[in-house]
């Protein structure tokens, strides 16, 4: 029988939105659209000057403000233009959205406990926007990472996201159960490269943040 030819990878840099000022004091965003910070804004651009002269044949962003403001950067200073895809929207967080994670834990003591034992299918409590379990948020955000790729087989593509979106798709392509506790870092403005192969995600590189000073915040720090 003839050897069929394989499908060219595509290559993905995703992308940690920048700072906002939500981030520097632990308040958690969800679903909550929130801009960049002066800091934010800085990360931005020292990201698209980083990128300018990559190869880059399509750049998506999630719809929310701070994801579309750092991507905008990229787009902008290459003259491109910006894509936005609501699926790759941060994981929505019901009631707790809004709130520090101190007052997450004082208000809803049960429902924190759950989150903070990684418990993928615990039930958030209501609020402004209707919560996701981890595992729904994770089937969301990595079908979303992998149809975008899929569609453009052996180009280059950057996608700016968030935090949790960032840890799913570290969590794919590593093979990691979604109820382990994540013992990796995911910063702000952060450059994090896959490959998608024959339909399977490939981290080749995480956490590049060499183009930014000073440090920047892990999504959890």
């Amino acid at each position: 029988m003839p050897v069929l030819p394989s499908t060219p990878p595509t290559t993905i840099l995703l992308i940690r939105h920048g700072e906002t000022a939500w981030n520097a004091e632990r308040r958690l965003q969800g679903h909550l659209d929130i801009p960049l910070n002066h800091e934010g804004e800085r990360q931005a651009r020292l990201l698209a000057a980083a990128l300018a002269d990559a190869p880059l044949d399509l750049i998506v962003s999630s719809d929310l403000m701070r994801a579309r403001q750092t991507a905008q950067a990229i787009a902008s200073l290459r003259g491109m233009p910006l894509h936005t895809e609501a699926t790759l929207r941060e994981r929505c967080y019901g009631g707790f959205e809004g709130l520090l994670y101190s007052e997450i834990e004082q208000r809803y003591p049960r429902e924190f406990a759950a989150w903070q034992a990684r418990d993928v299918d615990a039930v958030l409590p209501p609020g402004g926007n209707c919560g996701e379990t981890f595992r729904a948020f994770y089937t969301r955000a990595t079908g979303a990472i992998l149809a975008l790729a899929a569609a453009q087989t052996g180009k280059t593509v950057a996608l700016v996201a968030h935090g949790g979106v960032l840890e799913c798709a570290y969590r794919l392509a590593c093979g990691l159960p979604l109820e382990t506790p994540r013992t990796f870092k995911v910063f702000n403005a952060s450059i994090n490269r896959f490959v998608l192969e024959e339909g399977a995600l490939r981290l080749s590189n995480w956490g590049e943040v060499g183009h930014l000073r000073p440090a920047v915040l892990d999504e959890l720090s």
